[in-house]
């Protein structure tokens, strides 16, 4: 599997193969191995709610101990880590997606997407997946990414919460 294909897939479904909002963050790690903790829940304990474990490019955000929020985060220009279970046979790929690249993929996998009107201003712009309500976040690219045409907008961030 390739990145775009996983982006479109988490963005119809709401899930990454077995990852999913609510599930224990345990059951998480049974799959993913250990993630790294937010600092801050390493200062104030597992207890804390809000803050990610990060596996790379990958950031489950946990409440009372269960995923509440799947986020792929990505950085135009670079490349992209996600662990094995997500993106199987690769250490890192091209974290570079443009808008109508994933707009063309959604609509090719007849996955419904409307204009996220609360992200949308400026040098962002958002999206709605449905019936997943994945949020896509893009951006025009800042100073220190490395993008073939500075004028377009590149994915920044696909992410679901619940909670």
């Amino acid at each position: 599997m390739t990145l775009l294909p996983l982006l479109v897939d988490f963005a119809a479904t709401g899930r990454i193969g077995p990852l999913h909002c609510g599930m224990p963050l345990t059951e998480a790690e049974e799959l993913l191995g250990p993630g790294r903790p937010h600092p801050v829940i390493r200062m104030k304990g597992p207890d804390t709610d809000g803050y990610p474990y990060i596996w790379g490019g990958l950031e489950l955000v946990v409440t009372r101990r269960c995923v509440s929020g799947i986020w792929i985060r990505l950085q135009p220009g670079s490349t992209v880590r996600l662990p094995p279970l997500v993106l199987p046979d690769s250490e890192s790929y091209g974290a570079t997606v443009l808008r109508e690249d994933l707009l063309a993929a959604l609509d090719s996998a007849g996955c419904r997407h409307e204009v996220n009107s609360v992200l949308t201003f400026d040098e962002q712009s958002s999206l709605w997946t449905r019936p997943a309500d994945v949020c896509a976040v893009f951006a025009l690219p800042s100073r220190d990414e490395h993008v073939p045409d500075r004028d377009r907008f590149y994915l920044d961030v696909l992410h679901k919460h619940t909670l």
